[in-house]
């Protein structure tokens, strides 16, 4: 892993980002601090990060209006803090722009995991290590998919997609009308083993086809519903 890679932590409790720090800084990435919703937000927003660790619950402005914020201006990879009995503000993080979430009380070790998962899916030469060197540019009907320059375009028109948003597409349209489980999903696209909410595909499906149908609708309708199964990228026959 790259050394230069710079990580903000968001958490009113001092011995939190302590702990968080500690843990990170051994995989040698430089962390920065706010204990704030105001003062992430300028942090985020003057500085690039590869990721964000944002808590939930701050004083003044809250995580999900420093989310929210951040989204309007940068797609920073942000994974949310929450507390156990969150689960509504949970889903409504990823509704805002989160990309994943870690539980209170945490073990920093699972932090650390994904953190990693995240650097790993935001870089533009690690996505699930496929030998896709012949689907560098996915053309179909209505919809443009360049891989090389991550660039959606639907009916000519550029579709603006956070980092997960456009791998979920990405990785449903390379295998055409192929079902996939919510499971399948998590693993493949998340790299999620053995943590994760069935929510969090379901919540992404729901935004992506929201940003296309602006767009294009024909493009939004190609991502199809498995009732009971899951979602496959559907192809209309010619």
């Amino acid at each position: 892993m790259d050394k230069d890679v710079k990580i903000l932590v968001v958490d009113d409790e001092e011995r939190i980002r302590r702990l968080i720090r500690m843990y990170l800084e051994r995989e040698e990435y430089t962390i920065d601090e706010a204990e704030n919703g105001e003062e992430a937000l300028i942090k985020a927003i003057d500085v690039n990060y590869d990721c964000i660790l944002l808590d939930l619950m701050l004083p003044g402005m809250d995580g999900i209006e420093v989310c929210q914020k951040i989204r309007e201006h940068k797609s920073t990879p942000i994974i949310m803090i929450t507390a156990k009995g969150e689960e509504t503000n949970r889903v409504h993080g990823f509704e805002v722009g989160a990309d994943d979430y870690v539980v209170k009380p945490f073990s920093p070790r699972e932090v650390v995991y994904r953190v990693k998962a995240i650097l790993r899916r935001s870089s533009t030469t690690a996505f699930l290590n496929l030998d896709q060197t012949a689907n560098d540019v996915l053309v179909f009907a209505n919809l443009t998919i360049d891989h090389d320059a991550h660039r959606v375009t639907a009916d000519g028109t550029d579709v603006s997609l956070t980092p997960k948003e456009y791998e979920l597409l990405h990785y449903l349209a390379l295998s055409p009308n192929k079902v996939f489980s919510r499971e399948q999903l998590l693993k493949d696209v998340w790299n999620y083993e053995f943590f994760g909410d069935l929510r969090t595909v379901d919540t992404h499906i729901k935004r992506l086809r929201e940003k296309l149908n602006k767009v294009s609708p024909q493009a939004a309708n190609m991502i199809a519903t498995v009732w009971g199964v899951g979602y496959k990228f559907e192809v209309p026959a010619e």
